[in-house]
C-alpha cells in the first residue's frame, strides 16, 4: 500500500498545511499570485511522502450539496455519485496556480483509464468564489481542463458547510489593500470510494499526475491503492 494513514482527529493539522490564500490581480486566470502556508507539520503513522494520497482512519460521508452545474441545472453530489468513485476539489477558476495544475493533473490521469473506468469516474470542481464563477465561467473554465469535469457554483455559505465537513478549510474572498482578490481555500483532493460512498483517501498539494494515474484504478474498483 503507497498511502499514509492518519486519525481524523489530525486532519484538521493537514487542513493547515494544504491551505493556501490565492491571490489574482481582478480577474485574470494567468494572473500574478501568491500562497501562503502554515509551516507546521501533520503526525502521520506509516510513512510516505507529500505525492502520495493518504488514507483516513475513520472514513467521511458525502455531505448533503446541492447546487448548480454549468449547465444551470441542480446537481444533487449524493444521489450524482452514488456507487461511483468520486474526487472532489473546492477551488476556484482565477487561481493563478494550484487549482489549474491540480486539475490538470487529473485530467493527464484519467487521459490514461479505459473508456469504461473513464465513464465510471466522476470529479467534481466546486468553487470556492461564486460570486465570480458563473456557471458559464466555471464551464468554460472546466472545458479546456476536461470535459467529463463536473463544476458546480452556488451559495457560498452551502459551499463552506460541505467543505468544513470534509476538514476542508475555505474563507469568503475578499479584495486586499491592492485591488487583488484573495481567495482562501483548503488545496485537499477528496476520494471517496464506489463500495460505500464515503472519502476514505484525501491528496494535498503535492501529489503528482502520476500518483493520481497509479491510484485510479484502485479506487475505482472500490480498493485502497
Amino acid at each position: 500500500m503507497h498511502l499514509r494513514r492518519i486519525s481524523t482527529a489530525l486532519v484538521a493539522t493537514v487542513t493547515a498545511l494544504a491551505l493556501a490564500a490565492c491571490g489574482s490581480d481582478g480577474g485574470d486566470d494567468g494572473g500574478d499570485g501568491d500562497h501562503a502556508h502554515d509551516g507546521s507539520a501533520a503526525e502521520v503513522s506509516g510513512g510516505g511522502g507529500e505525492d502520495e494520497g493518504t488514507v483516513l482512519d475513520q472514513p467521511f460521508d458525502k455531505p448533503e450539496l446541492v447546487l448548480t452545474d454549468t449547465n444551470g441545472d441542480p446537481y444533487d453530489f449524493v444521489a450524482e455519485t452514488a456507487g461511483h468513485a468520486t474526487l472532489l476539489y473546492f477551488g476556484y477558476t482565477h487561481c493563478p496556480d494550484i487549482c489549474p495544475l491540480t486539475m490538470s493533473n487529473i485530467a493527464v490521469a484519467a487521459a490514461t483509464l479505459s473508456e469504461e473506468q473513464r465513464a465510471d469516474l466522476r470529479v467534481v470542481f466546486v468553487t470556492t468564489d461564486p460570486e465570480r464563477d458563473t456557471p458559464e465561467s466555471l464551464g468554460a473554465w472546466l472545458q479546456a481542463q476536461d470535459p467529463d469535469f463536473t463544476g458546480l457554483t452556488g451559495d457560498f455559505a452551502t459551499v463552506q458547510e460541505a467543505a468544513r465537513a470534509l476538514g476542508v478549510h475555505i474563507e469568503p474572498s475578499y479584495e486586499d489593500e491592492n485591488g487583488e482578490i484573495v481567495s482562501t481555500h483548503g488545496t485537499q483532493v477528496v476520494a471517496f470510494l464506489p463500495t460505500d460512498d464515503k472519502a476514505h483517501v484525501i491528496y494535498t498539494e503535492g501529489v503528482t499526475a502520476q500518483t493520481f494515474e497509479r491510484d485510479l484504478p484502485a479506487l475505482l474498483a472500490g480498493e485502497l491503492p
